[in-house]
């Protein structure tokens, strides 16, 4: 899979600039670069099927999983959203300091709410950053479920962008296919996520 751009909507004082953040960015590319499809390859290839319904479509979750789980092999805490805010995964600092991150998998209302969680835990001191990661439109058609996409978050950026955040980041990432293939097979809701690594 490929990351198609990094938008830091909030990047605000030293820590944009440090070397954990800059560790943290390495780590979310190499988790997204991480996830292939189908089994075995060395790149996402999508099935171009689109639909909404049973049968149609690629999953979504399998997709978030193998992210999740290279995640936590990079160290990331991972284990069943037991952080206080809910999070995919946490990156924890050396200084005590938290990253949460979430892999969007539900509609763009869902992609409201992960921003709207992402800055009510900053405003509790939970985390100095925080990072959400979904698709672009060029993915999200092909996809089952009607996920937020990039570019109908975008809009909204310059709101979250007013923020009053005086250290620290929002960034979204937003990922896409590295090709399409109508003989690849569909990524199926059921799918194990480590087969996408």
């Amino acid at each position: 899979m490929k990351l198609v751009t990094t938008r830091l909507v909030i990047a605000k004082g030293e820590f944009p600039n440090s070397i954990e953040w800059a560790r943290c960015v390495r780590e979310i590319e190499d988790a997204i670069r991480s996830v292939v499809w189908p089994s075995g390859s060395t790149r996402f290839t999508i099935c171009p099927d689109r639909g909404r319904s049973r049968g149609q479509g690629n999953g979504v979750k399998p997709i978030k999983m193998a992210f999740i789980q290279t995640l936590g092999r990079l160290g990331w805490s991972v284990k069943e959203r037991s952080n206080i805010s809910r999070f995919d995964a946490v990156r924890s600092l050396s200084d005590g300091r938290k990253i949460g991150l979430e892999w969007e998998t539900g509609n763009i209302s869902s992609s409201h709410r992960s921003v709207n969680r992402i800055l009510l835990s900053h405003l509790k001191k939970e985390i100095i950053a925080g990072v959400l990661v979904l698709p672009t439109r060029s993915l999200y058609q092909y996809l089952t479920d009607r996920v937020g996409n990039f570019q109908e978050l975008e809009p909204y950026f310059p709101v979250w962008g007013a923020y009053p955040w005086n250290e620290g980041v929002l960034a979204i990432f937003a990922v896409e296919q590295d090709d399409t293939d109508s003989s690849v097979p569909r990524i199926t809701k059921g799918t194990d996520g480590r087969a996408l690594l």
